[in-house]
């Protein structure tokens, strides 16, 4: 039976087991997963945070990775400023990016979750607004969220994937994994 693990990835972790790229040691996996045969299901970028999937099974690795599958990934993306409904509305139908167009978004505004702290905390100015989305894509280009909003005018502050699939982060603290049924 393969072995499926939740993680919720902490901001500056890397996405790998070893650091291999550079002069200061940064917190990798193998700071917080000692499980061995296990790899990551796709990648989360060092600034990004939330639900990584590890597993053993090289099938289910390429099923919840490959952009083939169009498998839904869910985030909660903070981002300055304000977008209105024409700018959410371009992420709905999909934008057209310097690696070609996107397949279209499903995205809403939602009020402030409640979310863990960030270390270290997003940057705030009384001046400018923020505001949060629920946003899901079904690929999973390099930086493709944060491109996306920047595209249309509102650069991401925080950005946590909630959600690959039917599985969640839900009740799994920065830093923790679940061992779960694939």
């Amino acid at each position: 039976m393969s072995r499926l693990i939740l993680f919720n990835k902490p901001y500056g972790v890397l996405c790998q087991f070893t650091d291999r790229g550079s002069d200061t040691a940064r917190p990798t996996l193998s700071d917080f997963i000692d499980l061995p045969g296990v790899y990551p299901a796709g990648r989360l970028d060092l600034d990004s945070e939330g639900l990584l999937l590890l597993t053993d099974d090289g099938k289910l690795q390429a099923r919840i990775a490959d952009p083939k599958f169009k498998m839904p990934k869910s985030y909660l993306v903070q981002v300055e400023g304000d977008p209105g409904e024409a700018e959410l509305d371009k992420l709905r139908r999909g934008l057209t990016l310097k690696d070609g167009p996107t397949r279209p978004a499903q995205v809403e505004r939602i009020a402030d979750p409640a979310l863990w702290p960030r270390d270290p905390p997003v940057r705030f100015r009384k001046s400018v607004p923020d505001c949060w989305l629920n946003l899901t894509i079904r690929e999973g280009r390099n930086r493709q969220v944060r491109r996306m909003t920047a595209a249309v005018g509102y650069p991401t502050l925080r950005l946590v994937r909630w959600s690959i699939g039917d599985w969640s982060i839900n009740g799994v603290q920065p830093g923790e994994w679940r061992e779960v049924q694939s």
